[in-house]
């Protein structure tokens, strides 16, 4: 036996999945508990109908899913396969569904998966039940298919259970035990076990299990109806279960799959029925009912439109009825990514929650590795930390709202910039009235109400060329974000830059704390400002930071999130020398910006602030006016100017000072839109859209804040063997054409070869070209080089162009 005792909570495909490969890397000691039988426990993996589609928006869900297809493709019971690779078609009704499918295809294709787009005809030849005039075309995924879940979860218990681990059937777990602050293991129905480590994978039951160990599980179980048909005549004779492709009709909210002579559907287009976690049956109080605990009984009202609408897509079913029919339990979440990570408060109590069948696999490879190595080397996994959420996204208001939000939208067409729905606004800055008096028009950023643009500034577009992007970027978009961009470079704009964290860390340890954890040298002198890296222990970016001096055991860090607050704290010395806290709440920021910058501020205090007075990257206490604040001067815009924070109660006083002084200056109020053109015109990363974990700092164009003078840090060692392997680099491209403005995560290509993929994208109203920042291999990477964007059903040509392509000099920020 070896590593740790752990013990893992579930047995469904991700408490499988992981037994299975937490063994497979040599930790043995586990044991596997589960209130019901084995292979089919009575949670969702029990029922689950096993559509695996692995298209996603998001790269890291696609890569979970692209193992679990591969894994599941490679295992077998007594030799009965667990994954039927027949293909996945989704099909398009409308036209805006059609072009939605010529995106998606463009995802999957950046993500390096095979697919196909098709015609009526072809579809109709992939699955010949549809109604051929009803189709107006379809995208194909022959590597999709149908997971038998249960099989896959006994297959991987052999597997484990070969390497010596243990799985106990009827354990329900009563209680999380611990001590000063650490598992100490489990008590079930059966007895205690020890334990180091302590895995939640109860699925829908994860909020029960993760409150005992005082931890606040953002889930909910919702009922989603999979009904089966009867005999449909036109199949009669079909001998293997499955022969046609798995089908989604996304236009009304339903997917198909064979199971021999019947048709299963699926219906996301009825009302959310969510359930308490704490209402659902044990697997012995749903077994004496006669029932399973995940399945719920039928609602055939709610069935009607789905059943009406199968029989006009596939005519076929006409002849058949519905015969059979559950309304099943599924895990929803408020961002629809799964939980997986440690106990912020805990230690060894880690969860794994919210997956479903289809990235089960993939997330029982990441939790082994995050388990083993101390970090995931497969995937990215910012977006499934469970810690990434605010304070507010964990209450349960909130997370009852978007979850049931997210189950209406499961199949919708989404854009990037649309707003999120009911609670709103939740966190507003102490500039929001007078931004509402401007007209601004907000979009939601971390639970912050942000303007996107200010109505006010319509008449600054007037005699200006500010192109009109293509329809889809046109949303959430107007001219006047062009016009504040301009006006930026012109004259002054104030920015509202309250959203983005800001921790405070002091004690006298805390410099060598920062130094401990940063790739720069942080702990200078009072009032230095040092923009840094976080790394991990592999050397990939957790995260870019700024961090002020501000006294001696007194440091400001710019944070991108509640992750970084979380790696910070993880890392605290036991001996209390240092201490980290969230003054966000409590504080606001102006982003001062433009060339007349300084001729607003200096009228108004005592303090120096020319260009010998307060240099590029330094910080001072000052009175802006009657206002305390922190000035920082770095911009993300490019321009002169300064970052001026004070507490939330003088912040409406700050911006009424700036404001009567901007204004006979021609200053105006910009909002985000503006904001991310110049900041790409610029070439300034924006960490999870550009550079994500899976990514080093020599990769990322970065490599300039690491410094490899100074003393040890995390990710050190690891960061040396990547620095001479760069094989891809994010690379700047320009496009000619003001309305091929992409929106990121699109292909890229050299010919007929997918090469890379868009991060950021915007269209640069200074220099009058879109742009786009794009993941390349380095050899592409060259000024001049000509590829081509995929941009739904459009190629559009880019250039590989020098950057920064605003201001190289960097004059206008240090003047």
């Amino acid at each position: 036996m070896a590593g740790p005792r752990v013990v893992i909570i579930g047995a469904g495909v991700v408490g499988a999945a992981l037994a299975d490969e937490i063994s497979a890397r040599g930790w043995t000691e586990v044991t596997v508990v589960d209130q019901g039988p084995l292979p089919a426990t009575g949670g969702s993996s029990s029922h689950a109908p096993g559509l695996v589609f692995q298209t996603n928006s998001s790269k890291t869900m696609t890569e979970l899913a692209r193992y679990t297809v591969e894994k599941f493709c490679s295992l077998d019971v007594d030799g009965k396969p667990c994954f039927l690779q027949v293909g996945g078609l989704e099909v398009a009704t409308t036209p805006e569904r059609l072009t939605e499918l010529h995106r998606r295809h463009g995802w999957i294709t950046a993500w390096g998966i095979e697919s196909r787009l098709l015609t009526p005809d072809e579809c109709a030849e992939q699955h010949p039940l549809l109604n051929r005039d009803r189709v107006l075309g379809g995208l194909l995924v022959p590597t999709d298919g149908l997971a038998k879940a249960v099989l896959a979860v006994e297959a991987q218990i052999r597997r484990a259970t070969e390497r010596g681990v243990t799985f106990l059937p009827r354990h329900e777990v009563l209680d999380v035990q611990q001590t000063d602050g650490r598992v100490t293991g489990v008590l079930t129905s059966e007895g205690e076990i020890p334990a180091d480590i302590v895995v939640c994978c109860a699925g829908i039951w994860g909020p029960k299990i993760a409150r005992m160990a005082g931890l606040n599980l953002p889930l909910t179980p919702l009922a989603h109806q999979l009904a089966w048909t009867g005999p449909v005549p036109a199949l009669a004779g079909q001998t293997e279960e499955a022969v046609r492709p798995i089908l989604r009709h996304q236009d009304a909210d339903l997917y198909y799959r064979d199971r021999f002579d019947a048709i299963g559907i699926g219906y996301y287009g009825h009302r959310p029925m969510p359930v308490p976690a704490d209402d659902i049956l044990s697997f012995d109080e749903a077994d004496t009912a006669g029932g399973m605990p995940s399945v719920l009984k039928f609602t055939e009202d709610d069935f009607e439109p789905a059943w009406t609408e199968t029989q006009s897509l596939l005519p076929a079913t006409k002849d058949a009825k519905v015969e059979e029919g559950i309304n099943g339990l599924f895990s929803f979440t408020t961002d629809n990514f799964p939980l997986l990570g440690e106990s912020p408060d805990v230690k060894g109590f880690w969860v794994a929650e919210a997956v479903w069948v289809t990235h089960s696999a993939g997330v029982g490879r990441a939790m082994a590795e995050l388990l083993v190595d101390g970090y995931c080397s497969s995937f990215d996994l910012h977006e499934c930390d469970l810690n990434r959420f605010e304070p507010h996204q964990l209450s349960p208001e909130y997370v009852l709202a978007r979850d049931c939000q997210n189950f209406v939208e499961v199949y919708d067409i989404l854009h990037p910039l649309q707003p999120s729905g009911h609670p709103r606004p939740i966190r507003t800055s102490p500039f929001h009235t007078r931004q509402r008096e401007l007209g601004a028009f907000f979009l939601e950023a971390n639970g912050w109400e942000r303007p996107q643009w200010y109505e006010a500034n319509a008449p600054l577009v007037e005699g200006r060329s500010v192109p009109t992007p293509g329809d889809w970027a046109a949303r959430y978009w107007s001219p006047i974000v062009g016009a504040e961009a301009q006006a930026t470079r012109e004259t002054v704009a104030m920015y509202d830059m309250t959203a983005l964290k800001r921790l405070e860390v002091t004690g006298p340890g805390a410099g060598a704390f920062l130094e401990g954890l940063t790739t720069s040298k942080v702990a200078k002198s009072v009032g230095s400002v040092t923009y840094t890296l976080l790394l991990d222990h592999d050397g990939g970016i957790r995260s870019d930071v700024t961090v002020a001096r501000l006294g001696r055991d007194l440091f400001q860090v710019g944070a991108n999130g509640n992750l970084d607050l979380d790696w910070f704290t993880r890392h605290l010395p036991a001996d209390g020398t240092v201490q980290v806290r969230d003054i966000t709440p409590g504080t606001c920021c102006i982003g001062l910006w433009g060339p007349l910058a300084r001729k607003v501020l200096q009228p108004l205090t005592d303090e120096d602030f020319s260009n010998d007075g307060l240099k590029y990257f330094r910080a001072k206490r000052a009175y802006i006016g009657s206002v305390p604040v922190t000035a920082m001067r770095l911009s993300y815009v490019g321009e002169l100017g300064w970052e001026l924070y004070t507490t939330a109660d003088q912040g409406q006083k700050l911006w009424d000072t700036l404001w009567q002084a901007a204004q006979p200056l021609g200053g105006i109020a910009a909002g985000r839109g503006a904001f991310n053109s110049l900041r790409l015109e610029k070439g300034y990363r924006s960490f999870g859209t550009d550079m994500t974990y899976e990514h080093d700092p020599y990769e990322a164009g970065v490599g300039f804040a690491v410094k490899p003078d100074k003393g040890d840090f995390v990710g050190r060692e690891a960061l040396e063997r990547r620095r001479t392997d760069v094989r891809r680099k994010l690379t700047c491209l320009t496009i000619e054409d003001p309305r091929s403005v992409v929106m990121g995560k699109e292909p890229v290509y050299e010919g007929d070869r997918a090469v890379g993929y868009v991060t950021s994208a915007a269209y640069g109203y200074t220099i009058g070209k879109g742009i786009a920042y794009a993941w390349l291999p380095a050899e592409l990477a060259t000024p001049g080089t000509t590829l081509h964007i995929g941009y739904f059903d459009r190629r559009v040509e880019a250039v590989v162009a020098e950057e920064p392509l605003f201001d190289p000099t960097m004059s206008r920020l240090r003047g």
